[in-house]
């Protein structure tokens, strides 16, 4: 009886994505297995989302990848057939902007997100940065306070801060602070700098990559085993 596939891998990266530093695309791009990039800018739809496909396609390029955005700004993008066959056909799917609660209320329990989870399942990396990456964990992050809520859950028992160290309007981790001390005990609190990406790997694992350093918190303090506290 042939065994189900394993599921793609998923990096969370801290924002500041496709510039130098973020050395892990080239790899991501590698495991996908093919050159076509998928861009889904939901969380910036208020940030000129056009414009993040455009900044894609000029970084992906000379790595050999053809990018594509696919403008699922809306509710009604988000139940669209033809979108949510898109992205079930994608094998590389990238999630930026920096809105976790937009990204969340379009995407939650629509067509397009069963897409995305099916091809995840099937072997799709999927990759998001920024407010992106908070709305896949749950819980997620709120953003505009660190307390913690409901997010889309791709990743689970897991809540993730980007712009960990980079945030001005956070110089002393007060939104940080309030994360960690918040999150449910046992559940770990990772933060992501800028130009970083925390990636699961199909069969688990968690490794750093790019140019920073992952920062893990459980039970409110730094944990001890690093990315072995992060679940499986």
């Amino acid at each position: 009886m042939p065994q189900s596939p394993l599921p793609g891998a998923i990096a969370l990266i801290g924002g500041g994505e496709w510039q130098p530093g973020c050395s892990f695309d080239a790899d991501l791009l590698a495991a996908s297995g093919t050159g076509r990039v998928l861009v889904l800018p939901t969380a910036a739809a208020y940030e000129h989302p056009e414009r993040s496909v455009l900044r894609a396609a000029e970084w992906f390029g000379p790595l050999g990848g053809r990018v594509e955005g696919l403008m699922v700004l809306s509710r009604a993008d988000a139940d669209d057939p033809a979108a949510a066959a898109t992205v079930a056909d994608a094998r590389l799917i990238y999630l930026n902007g920096s809105s976790p609660m937009h990204l969340r209320s379009v995407l939650k329990d629509s067509a397009v997100w069963e897409a995305l989870v099916a091809a995840w399942r099937s072997g799709a990396v999927v990759a998001a940065s920024s407010g992106a990456a908070m709305a896949l964990t749950d819980p997620m992050v709120d953003a505009r306070g660190g307390g913690l809520t409901l997010g889309l859950g791709l990743v689970r028992d897991l809540a993730v801060v980007p712009h960990f160290g980079n945030d001005p309007e956070d110089a002393h981790g007060q939104k940080m602070h309030r994360s960690v001390l918040l999150a449910p005990r046992g559940t770990p609190v990772a933060g992501v700098p800028e130009c970083t990406a925390l990636i699961r790997r199909p069969e688990g694992t968690w490794e750093s990559a790019g140019e920073g350093e992952v920062a893990v918190f459980l039970d409110g303090a730094p944990a001890g085993p690093g990315l072995a506290a992060l679940p499986a």
